[in-house]
């Protein structure tokens, strides 16, 4: 090891490029296992953003069964999930391109899919295969009618000839988790109803299948108004289990004989918000104990429940996130993440209680002296509250800057907003860090994993309380002497980016920040989305448009007269969650007041960049932006990028 040198924050030079942070963007998910085998799905940023399904040999090695240019991702509420199942050794998936079902019969050697949903408007996921039947239980989202909102439904798809599926429950505007009992005579799953999001009000159902394979005799079990419920399961011995927050917090409880029973209190969360389909954060070691995962102020734990005796014993593990977890041949896997490691599929022996790693989404070999381990912290915040984030020192093991220096603060700002930020290991905040940036990444007031209280926190207040959480934890920083008061930045995508935009108008306390496909127009917002969060802004603001006046007041491109730092605008041209023109609205007015700005668009982009060089370009352009506004010197090659009004 070299001596260490005297540099400017910011200035530092790091082995974390732009180009490492891509190659540790490929991101797995949905550990699968069908007779013998797992599978997984993949998404690479390398191959374009291509989700590829998985399948682990024998051997150890790995075969891609959805070959270019198929790519397994649904469109159904837009963020997808739930988009492949296997069963007896065929794999089911939605294809993102044309939104058909196919299927590959992974015992022949022909991996070709063959179609088994017609061409048209109809979106499916969250599959169930019905082995009594022969068939697919799917939820289904018709497009058909572009002049009203699409409906969803649960369908019955034979997978034998092409068809678009037999509707079984519908007449609700949402539905998810359709599970079919072991027994095959009865079928659960989720509902809700504008103006709800499924974290705020969900109701869990069941019904029974008659002689033709249709729902019968269906009723409510659990859920309703202000109660959420989270993946519900059939355990072997055909009794439902699932997740609720009907005491405040997201916790375990089983349905026999139509009664209800807690399993296991604690005021933590082991649910998380339903973003998207068939996440999973328990499963079924044996009829007597569950392998389950839960947060606790932001860190995940895994755990091990005897449903008989309610006693719940902590699995040590070093995994800071834990999904997706499933269980089968004394065996889990899971998706898991630590500080010091990337999210890789993970198996442990639940014999031997040893883990390994079967596929790892990078082969970086990162010394640990340019890694910043972060540190949970509570910080007070408005109305005598606490909020939390973890935060990043700078650390390079190369450099230290001078003693009467503080180094410049980048606050996170999650997306969501109902969501959260984790520990683990992100290569981008490790970019910032190994440069001499010190991080705070919020889990603002209406993030999860805190309870349900915390997560109200937001209601009617969006615009507000993230607001104040994310410049109160950054004020903490600078009370601490860990941040320089003169050098604050702030960024977010998405939900995100709405609160970087407001912080930096409605505040005045950040010099500089950058939105990635944030929202500056609440009412374009309502007006201009889909279905899923068609109606999401009534809770996190008011009724739309009988609380117009609140949209408007909340709307940062109304107020662009309180806005006086520079911004950098990150957008996907083809974003239909937040469509381009809130960041062109945004881009103009700062042109008009002459306040420093860049936009930079990527064609063929979405909601969230996916491809390999738009991450590494949107990161190297932020993080140029800076140094011309915070005047620091970069020893990088960066493209430059484009800043109006720099020397206005």
């Amino acid at each position: 090891m070299t001596e260490k040198q005297i540099a400017a924050y910011g200035s530092w030079l790091s082995p974390i490029s732009s180009e490492l942070v891509v190659s540790g963007t490929l991101r797995v998910k949905t550990p699968v296992y069908d007779d013998g085998n797992l599978y997984w799905n993949e998404l690479r940023p390398n191959e374009g953003g291509r989700n590829v399904i998985v399948k682990m040999l024998s051997t150890g090695e790995t075969l891609d069964i959805t070959l270019s240019p198929f790519n397994a991702r649904t469109r159904v509420h837009e963020y997808g999930g739930g988009e492949f199942l296997v069963a007896n050794s065929i794999v089911y998936f939605s294809n993102f391109s044309d939104q058909r079902i196919y299927k590959i019969d992974t015992n022949t050697l022909d991996l070709s899919p063959k179609a088994i949903t017609n061409e048209g408007s109809f979106y499916y996921a969250d599959y169930a295969f019905d082995k009594e039947r022969n068939r697919l239980i799917s939820i289904r989202e018709d497009h058909t009618n572009n002049n009203q909102e699409a409906i969803n439904s649960i369908v019955a798809i034979d997978i034998t000839q092409e068809n678009t599926g037999v509707v079984l429950v519908s007449g609700n505007d949402f539905y998810s988790s359709p599970r079919i009992s072991p027994d095959g005579t009865k079928l659960s799953w989720l509902t809700w109803h504008h103006p709800n999001m499924p974290w705020d009000s969900t109701e869990l159902w069941i019904g029974e299948f008659d002689s033709n394979g249709l729902i019968k005799n269906s009723k409510q079990v659990a859920g309703g108004k202000n109660i959420s419920i989270f993946q519900p399961e059939w355990s072997s011995d055909g009794i439902l289990y699932f997740i609720s927050d009907q005491n405040g917090w997201w916790n375990l409880y089983s349905l026999e004989q139509d009664k209800i029973t807690s399993l296991y209190e604690k005021t933590v969360d082991f649910g998380l918000p339903q973003w998207v389909f068939g996440m999973r954060t328990y499963d079924f070691m044996s009829d007597k104990e569950i392998i389950c995962s839960y947060t606790e102020k932001g860190v995940f734990y895994l755990a091990s429940l005897d449903v008989k005796t309610k006693t719940l014993k902590n699995l040590d593990t070093s995994y800071t996130e834990i999904s997706d977890i499933r269980v089968a041949k004394g065996k889990a896997f899971f998706v898991g993440g630590s500080p010091t490691k990337l999210r890789e599929i993970v198996q442990l022996d639940l014999s031997s209680y040893e883990y390994k790693a079967l596929r790892q989404t990078s082969g970086l070999n990162i010394d640990t002296e340019y890694l910043s381990i972060p540190e949970t912290i509570e910080f007070p915040t408005e109305n005598n509250l606490m909020a939390y984030a973890f935060y990043y020192p700078p650390k390079n093991r190369d450099y230290y800057a001078s003693s009467n220096e503080y180094p410049p603060l980048l606050v996170k700002s999650h997306g969501g907003p109902t969501a959260a930020t984790s520990s683990v290991l992100s290569l981008t905040i490790q970019y910032w860090t190994s440069r001499g940036f010190a991080v705070l990444d919020v889990n603002y007031g209406g993030s999860a994993g805190y309870g349900r209280a915390y997560r109200e926190r937001l209601n009617n207040n969006w615009g507000i309380v993230d607001v104040d959480d994310c410049v109160n934890g950054a004020k903490y920083l600078v009370s601490q002497n860990k941040a320089d008061k003169n050098r604050l930045a702030i960024d977010g995508g998405s939900a995100g980016g709405y609160t970087t935009l407001c912080v930096l108008t409605f505040r005045d306390y950040f010099q500089a920040g950058a939105s990635y496909y944030g929202v500056s127009d609440l009412n374009a917002l309502a007006e201009d989305t889909h279905k899923f969060e068609s109606r999401y802004l009534d809770n996190l603001i008011g009724p739309y448009p009988k609380r117009k006046d609140l949209y408007d007041e909340r709307s940062p491109i109304n107020h662009v007269e309180g806005l006086s730092c520079p911004v950098i605008l990150f957008q996907g041209l083809e974003d239909k969650v937040v469509p381009p023109n809130q960041a062109e609205k945004m881009l103009e007015a700062l042109r008009s007041k002459k306040i420093p700005v860049a936009y930079v668009p990527f064609e063929g982009e979405q909601h969230g960049f996916r491809r390999a060089e738009n991450i590494k370009r949107s990161l190297e352009a932020e993080f140029y932006f800076y140094s011309q506004i915070f005047k620091f010197p970069i020893v990088d090659k960066i493209e430059p990028v484009e800043i109006e009004n720099l020397n206005s």
